[in-house]
């Protein structure tokens, strides 16, 4: 097979480029060379592999515009600066604040969580905890998963007790007034609390910031 001359690359790469993605057979037609030949190619042009689409797209490594988490899509084709879904994916719980559920994977990654989601059950560097019935993926380093988790269990008590609806409010309220001296586990149990599902951490954080544990029994 002739020597593939500079002048045939060069042009290959304009191509490539205005294409934005490619298949190695599209590199290998317009270089006339062989699939091993191509695969070179790629590896020294420091090529994207596309972690969808069974990895059959490439694009060069001027084209990506890799958005804050490093991910760059084309007419559904998706990269990522880390390489595979896999390396993607521990990268991305690595770096997050407090971890990522399946459904901001999915998102993040323009993926639908349940095509990937099932080959990560048991993936080195991800630790997978459930959470009040969602799967959340975090750091498996120690200090890291413990950083992770506590912000996720804050960050989710404050979202609930901001979304608290002032019906809701009236009712903890009368609650309290109703059974004077009732303590937490008490409110719990009562009716009208059961009828709204009010959590526990929501009830318990409303009666802190507004100094009414206090009034519950020592």
């Amino acid at each position: 097979m002739p020597r593939i001359t500079q002048e045939t690359i060069n042009n290959t790469q304009v191509i490539l480029k205005k294409a934005k993605v490619f298949t190695i057979d599209q590199l290998a037609a317009s270089l006339s060379c062989s699939t091993p030949t191509a695969r070179l190619k790629l590896k020294q042009w420091k090529a994207y592999t596309s972690y969808n689409q069974n990895g059959r797209y490439y694009a060069l490594y001027n084209v990506p515009d890799f958005d804050q988490n490093d991910i760059w899509c084309f007419s559904g084709i998706c990269f990522s600066k880390h390489g595979n879904l896999k390396k993607t994916i521990i990268s991305l719980v690595n770096n997050s604040t407090n971890g990522l559920s399946g459904k901001q994977l999915g998102r993040i990654l323009n993926l639908t969580p349940q095509s990937f989601l099932h080959h990560f059950k048991s993936t080195p560097g991800i630790r997978r905890e459930k959470l009040e019935g969602v799967y959340v993926y975090y750091s498996d380093k120690p200090e890291v998963f413990n950083n992770q988790s506590a912000l996720r269990y804050n960050s989710r008590n404050t979202y609930m007790h901001s979304h608290l609806s002032n019906e809701d409010a009236i009712i903890i309220l009368t609650s309290i007034i109703k059974h004077h001296s009732i303590e937490l586990d008490n409110i719990m149990e009562l009716p009208e609390i059961k009828k709204k599902k009010l959590s526990r951490n929501t009830i318990y954080t409303f009666m802190k910031e507004h100094d009414l544990l206090k009034k519950t029994s020592d």
